[in-house]
């Protein structure tokens, strides 16, 4: 019986077939592999193997709608998601198991993959916190975008600053993290209603989860006590699944709105509790919940949006 399905949403990703070898050589316990190939075939095609599952889609239907139809189909109890572009620390399926409860999402340490040699470098990332999302980040703009933890607080002071504070704890609590990996009962998936695949481009999957865990009573956690490697894949290797500008600023607007407003039908637990669990955040203002950052906000793309 399978325990655990691992999710990789896939679109010409050269580097899938070493994913899928990795996870297959790492694991521990009984595992399904669901590659969801959107609108694409790899080439040279995927290894058969026992427990590989692939769906290939007859058109593009981006990430979302991959992770939730892989979900639909998926026999484990658990469910894992990563990119098309990763490798993993040795039993990590079994480790993640042991320190995940039925509402959390627990998220490996995050290291830097060097995918020509297949080695993991740079590492761990393991704290990340929030940009205050009506002011403008010099990276990523306005809305909800999670940063490296530098420093007490946030973005300044010293790059390893958690990690080396809180390097002894083993099974800690985020706010947010990056969406390349994470882990989580499959019923509790569904229990926060999946990926918002309607009012979400291809970005801000970490804090969708995040929220809608933390604000229904669950949590979210580090588990260091295992690892996986990400590759940035930036210009050097291209991207697979297309961020479109239009599409990006609509999502920023919309979950801004939507967050800071408490519009989630299951939410149990409004933002300020999860805001105060963390508080201090660098650049978020003791009044961060005056009605007034919301009145005068306005995304600096919304030019965008004029011909939507």
């Amino acid at each position: 019986m399978v325990e655990t399905s691992i999710i990789i949403p896939a679109r010409n990703e050269p580097f899938l077939q070493n994913t899928i070898d990795d996870i297959f050589k790492n694991t521990a316990g009984k595992i399904e592999v669901i590659a969801m190939l959107d609108a694409y075939w790899p080439n040279p095609p995927l290894k058969d193997h026992s427990n590989l599952i692939t769906v290939h889609t007859g058109k593009v239907e981006g990430m979302r709608n991959n992770i939730n139809s892989a979900a639909r189909i998926a026999t484990g109890k658990y469910l894992m998601k990563c990119d098309a572009h990763c490798m993993f620390g040795e039993g990590f399926d079994e480790i993640l198991k042991a320190d995940c409860e039925e509402n959390w999402v627990s998220v490996p340490s995050r290291y830097s993959l060097d995918a020509e040699k297949w080695e993991r470098t740079r590492g761990p990332v393991d704290y990340m916190y929030l940009t205050f999302p009506y002011n403008l980040d010099e990276l990523y703009g306005t809305g909800f975008h999670a940063k490296k933890w530098k420093g007490e607080h946030g973005f300044t002071g010293s790059f390893w600053y958690k990690e080396k504070e809180k390097k002894n704890i083993l099974i800690d609590d985020l706010l947010t993290f990056q969406g390349s990996c994470w882990f989580m009962h499959k019923k509790h998936f569904f229990d926060i209603e999946c990926l918002d695949a309607n009012n979400y481009n291809f970005h801000q999957e970490a804090q969708e989860i995040g929220f809608k865990t933390w604000l229904s009573d669950g949590r979210v956690i580090r588990n260091k006590k295992t690892w996986y490697a990400h590759l940035h894949k930036g210009k050097k290797h291209g991207r697979g699944f297309l961020l479109s500008k239009r599409l990006m600023v609509e999502s920023e607007v919309y979950s801004t709105d939507f967050w800071m407003n408490n519009r989630w039908p299951k939410q149990t637990r409004n933002l300020k509790w999860l805001i105060d669990k963390f508080w201090p955040l660098e650049n978020w203002p003791e009044d961060w919940d005056d009605p007034k950052y919301g009145k005068n906000y306005r995304h600096p793309r919304s030019d965008l949006l004029k011909d939507a």
